[in-house]
């Protein structure tokens, strides 16, 4: 297998089906390692893969609609709890890494913060929507020292709706739009990434007008 299909939305689905995107979804919310996977758009696209027009578009693979609604956010659900147990067993040490391709301080920072501004619950259902922080929230959590059944409970609500949510999307579109639907997948997919990269840009310019202002 080649390793660049595990960073491919549509190549994990077609190639390695729901097991596949099962494991890349508890990989992405559990691991660091899943900083760089397309959780978005993965979701996304295992949902037109459950939808009528999954025939068309990924060469006849066809996701069972139950399976995915039921097992994506259970996925989720139980990596994000192993990140928080790590963040919790391992501490702060955990982020004293030095940067990597996709591992940053100022992803670190980034995450704090995030988690300072908006709290626990309403902090861990937002995250589930940006890439990096959804990754690292988690473990952060833990390091913080979020008790684990405070976590739980905005970890299953989060993940519900991020997972559901996102998947849903790709489903009805795939129903409504059947047969035309791979005329408006890239500008879809664009729009879903430009979406979940918003508010870190957002932040950042935040951050650049506040330093201005103290200068």
């Amino acid at each position: 297998m080649d390793i660049g299909t595990l960073f491919d939305p549509n190549s994990i689905v077609a190639d390695l089906g729901l097991i596949g995107i099962l494991a890349i979804l508890f990989a992405e919310t559990g691991l660091l390692v899943g900083l760089a996977f397309p959780g978005d758009s993965l979701l996304f696209i295992a949902g037109l893969a459950a939808s009528g027009s999954a025939a068309a578009l990924l060469g006849g693979v066809q996701l069972s609609p139950l399976a995915l609604f039921i097992g994506a956010p259970l996925a989720a659900i139980i990596g994000s709890q192993l990140g928080h147990f790590i963040g919790a067993k391992y501490g702060r040490k955990l982020f004293d890494r030095k940067d990597g391709r996709f591992f940053t301080q100022a992803r670190v920072a980034s995450t704090e913060k995030w988690l300072a501004k908006y709290g626990v619950g309403k902090a861990i259902i937002l995250a589930r929507f940006i890439p990096f922080i959804r990754t690292l929230i988690n473990p952060m959590c833990g390091v913080v020292g979020i008790p684990a059944r405070k976590f739980f409970l905005w970890n299953v609500i989060g993940a519900i709706i991020w997972t559901d949510g996102v998947i849903a999307l790709g489903y009805v579109l795939g129903n409504k739009l059947e047969g035309s639907v791979d005329k408006y997948l890239l500008p879809i997919i664009g729009l879903i990434v430009l979406a979940s990269l918003a508010p870190i840009a957002l932040e950042i310019i935040r951050e650049i007008r506040t330093k201005r202002h103290l200068s």
